[in-house]
């Protein structure tokens, strides 16, 4: 059999003849990975072998270091964690049907048996066995995540609600695409069909993430509850607030999203991982993670609801790497029918229709399947560069097939005859596909091979908490707010503040109404207040120091010339150490973020702390401001890695995970450089040698054609000159002489002929060890390149730059008021954090 282990390419199977209802065993269908870069459909009826296929396409992905989400919404997908390498019975055990053993009147431990056999059968059949089992689990962590579930590593949305990352902030489109699909996907799951334009409830939704995340504020539910009460903007367009959404109004809808997050069945979507995509990509080390998002226990909303999230959380990760035609990851769904459809538009078409215009040039390939073609946007699909056509159910999927197929072609500006593909999808079989690639002269007719995964069919949850106990403590899993429910009596139908007088209230003891008289020489800022107010308490502002410097780090070898804003805020005591910048953590403040007065909207109740005696003379500020440079220089440091085998160092900021996971793009894009070079290098002598093989064996037919014709003469010749001499005159006669001369001649001219046929036959076979040699140099070659270094095993150097005391500037430093609540007993609770 062909070796399928190559670089650069899965092994799907082998070609198949319609005809004669067989594939060749030798003539393998090795697929490009690059291709998949231009995105795939997989289509196919139940029975079609469509799951098996797409599973061996994920399988290969693995194996090559490419890792995968995958959105699996019936729950069969987590076979890929069915991985046996000893091909026994007693690994099987645990996994088979059991009605499937009573049906065929086994024993489970018989049926066990019988699967594994079958198994290591089907896998040897297609040139498989365990260790290529083994490989596959070595290759990649596979994870299977079950939002609104603990049956596997549970998925918390808190996070889904945080500022999203600068370089999403930073581009208009992409933070408008991550507001509208968050407000859509949440309106969705309380039963709100939204339109972006006409609904007031998306416009206001949208309106509070802009305010929030423009200013760099997280929200989680509780403060979107709240704020949908009391808008952080007092205009929507040109009207007022209360005049395009009524205080009652909007008191019904918090009341909607606070039945949500009050109830019991929700709270085990605060809980778990956060969904974080480079994370569901990557091991923190860096090893790719194939990770299986099971929402077949979720009601249809919910399932919408995610769905969209992940896949707006996706688009805003695609967006922020660099571009590539190599193959960087795999987005792949099932059962795509309804988040795709052609006419309605769900809260996932958006976003999955822009990854597959977009993900490409990021070197994201995305792989959809489903079993009803008709449910489908085919002019969105026409994107895809590779279809895979199983058997179908109806002539009406066959024509949608065809139309999408059509587009395709359209696209990519290649032929398609429409009457062919037709005949030959009316022709199919179990596990036969046609396969259509755009990067390929024409469509083919494929066997897909045996998978390594065990297909039992869907998992159930207590199989899928048995798969993921083990790992469940290895991940990062983080606990809902113990005190989220706390927000929920606190909703209370108030109106805005900007809408009505406030009430004056007097400071609690010991605190000011107003903040006192300092020198110019001490420069005095605010620090934004954050979160909604607390009922019962006074707002009050304390005495801070906030210092905002920038550390420079240059190292020309490194190539790093990298600055970093710092921020710390410290409290002003009293005493022989009035400050402590050592025991202050970061913050996240910048200059920008400060505010030249106090808060509004509160009257006399908010009020001043008591500012020490050293706080109001200048010349504190001088040595308050050496002391914190020096803090900053003593502390400050910019940790890197670097690969010794590569020589290339991490960037600033940049996770193992995410260097690795750079790293490991690099070589496969040089890898698959070095590839196309060498096929260029190899072609021509490629090509020479098959044309004279092909001169070769018609020379051989020649031959063997002359041969055979001279053994026919011969034979006759001979034959005519016995039956003379037998039959004819009694005496041998010159003429009977003659006609035996003439045979031994001829006798002679057919061995002659049989060695030209034997040299002819061994050009051939010289011809074939010459190509056979020139491919084992190209092998060696190829091998060569991708074995140099492995940037997931490699051990990486740490490199630690510290910046000189030069490179440390001090941008501002202020008498900051930060705002606190102060209740009754005279606690305070920071309120600009």
């Amino acid at each position: 059999m062909q070796d399928f282990e190559k670089l650069g390419t899965f092994y799907l199977g082998r070609r198949y003849d319609l005809a004669s209802k067989k594939s060749d065993r030798d003539d393998l269908v090795l697929y490009d990975s690059k291709d998949l870069v231009t995105h795939a459909v997989c289509v196919g009826m139940t029975g079609s072998g469509k799951t098996g296929l797409c599973l061996s396409i994920l399988e290969e992905a693995a194996i090559d270091g490419i890792p995968a989400i995958i959105i699996d919404p019936k729950g069969d997908l987590s076979n890929l964690l069915l991985t046996f390498p000893s091909l026994q019975g007693t690994e099987f055990r645990p996994w088979i049907n059991e009605d499937d053993a009573s049906k065929k009147g086994m024993t489970p431990e018989q049926f066990a048996d019988q699967q594994a056999a079958a198994w290591a059968k089907g896998l040897a059949d297609w040139g498989q066995d365990g260790t290529r089992i083994q490989r596959l689990k070595d290759a990649a962590e596979f994870t299977i995540y079950t939002p609104g579930s603990n049956a596997g590593i549970p998925v918390s949305i808190l996070k889904s609600f945080s500022v999203p990352p600068p370089a999403i902030r930073e581009d208009e489109e992409l933070l408008r695409e991550r507001i509208s699909g968050t407000a859509t996907s949440l309106l969705g799951l309380i039963g709100i069909d939204a339109d972006p334009i006409r609904s007031r409830e998306h416009i206001l939704l949208s309106t509070i993430f802009q305010s929030s995340w423009s200013s760099g504020r997280d929200l989680d539910l509780g403060a979107l509850i709240q704020q949908v009460q009391t808008p952080p903007v007092q205009r929507v367009g040109v009207m007022d607030v209360d005049s395009f959404f009524p205080s009652k109004d909007r008191f019904a809808l918090a009341m909607q999203l606070n039945n949500l997050l009050a109830s019991p069945t929700f709270a085990s979507w605060m809980e778990g991982e956060p969904l974080d995509i480079g994370a569901a990509l990557r091991t923190p080390s860096g090893k790719p993670r194939v990770s299986i998002f099971s929402i077949a226990h979720l009601s249809d909303a919910e399932r919408m609801f995610f769905v969209s999230l992940l896949l707006n959380h996706t688009l805003g990760w695609v967006r922020t790497q660099s571009g590539t035609t190599s193959l960087r990851a795999l987005i792949y769904m099932d059962e795509i029918a309804g988040y795709f459809p052609p006419t309605a538009n769900p809260p996932s078409k958006t976003p999955l229709l822009m990854l597959m215009k977009q993900a490409r040039a990021f070197g994201v390939g995305v792989v959809l399947a489903t079993q009803n073609p008709v449910d489908l946007d085919y002019k969105g699909l026409a994107n895809a560069g590779t279809w895979f056509i199983g058997r179908l159910q109806t002539e009406r999927d066959k024509a949608r097939v065809l139309d999408g197929l059509e587009g395709a072609a359209a696209q990519a500006s290649s032929g398609f005859n429409r009457a062919n593909v037709e005949k030959a999808l009316s022709q199919l079989g179990s596990r036969v596909f046609l396969m259509s690639n755009v990067h390929e002269d024409g469509p083919e007719i494929i066997e897909s091979r045996w998978a390594l995964s065990y297909l039992r069919g869907p998992l159930t949850r207590a199989q899928i908490k048995t798969l993921m106990d083990a790992r469940r403590g290895t991940l990062n899993v983080t606990a809902a707010p113990p005190a989220r429910a706390a927000t929920v009596p606190s909703l209370v139908a108030t109106p805005s503040p900007q809408h009505t007088q406030p009430q004056a209230q007097q400071p609690p003891g010991g605190f000011a109404v107003s903040r006192p008289v300092l020198p110019s020489e001490i420069r005095q800022c605010f620090l934004p207040l954050r979160g909604a107010r607390q009922v019962g308490a006074s707002l009050v502002y304390q005495p801070t120091l906030l210092g905002c410097a920038r550390v420079y780090y240059r190292d020309a070898k490194l190539g790093i010339d990298f600055n970093r804003p710092v921020a710390h805020t410290t409290p002003i005591g009293v005493g022989p150490v009035a400050i402590d910048w050592e025991s202050t953590p970061e913050t996240d403040l910048a200059e920008s973020d400060v505010e030249t007065d106090a808060a509004t909207g509160f009257g006399s109740s908010a009020a001043f702390a008591p500012l020490p005696s050293d706080a109001s003379k200048p010349r504190s500020y001088e040595s308050w401001s050496k002391a914190f440079t020096d803090m900053v220089y003593r502390t400050q440091r910019l940790d890197l890695f670097r690969s010794p085998g590569l020589d290339e160092a991490s960037k600033p900021n940049e996770s193992e995970r995410d260097f690795r996971a750079r790293l490991q793009q690099a070589a496969r894009e040089q890898r698959d450089q070095a590839s196309s070079k060498l096929r260029t290098k190899y072609a021509p002598k490629v090509t020479a040698l098959q044309e004279r093989r092909r001169r070769a064996e018609q020379a051989l037919a020649v031959q063997a054609a002359q041969a055979k014709e001279a053994k026919v003469s011969t034979a006759i010749s001979f034959g005519a000159a016995i039956l003379s001499a037998f039959l004819g005159r009694k005496a041998i006669s010159a003429g009977s002489v003659g006609k035996a001369a003439t045979a031994a001649r001829g006798i002679g001219r057919s061995v002659r002929e049989s060695g030209d046929v034997g040299r002819a036959e061994e050009t051939v076979g010289a011809i074939d060890a010459l190509l056979a040699e020139l491919d084992a140099q190209f092998q060696a070659e190829l091998a060569a390149v991708a074995a140099a270094v492995d940037p997931i095993t490699e051990k990486l150097e740490p490199v630690l730059l510290k910046p000189k005391k030069s490179d440390i500037t001090v941008r501002a430093f202020f008498l900051a008021w930060a705002p606190a609540w102060v209740d009754v007993n005279g606690t305070a609770t920071p309120a600009w954090s």
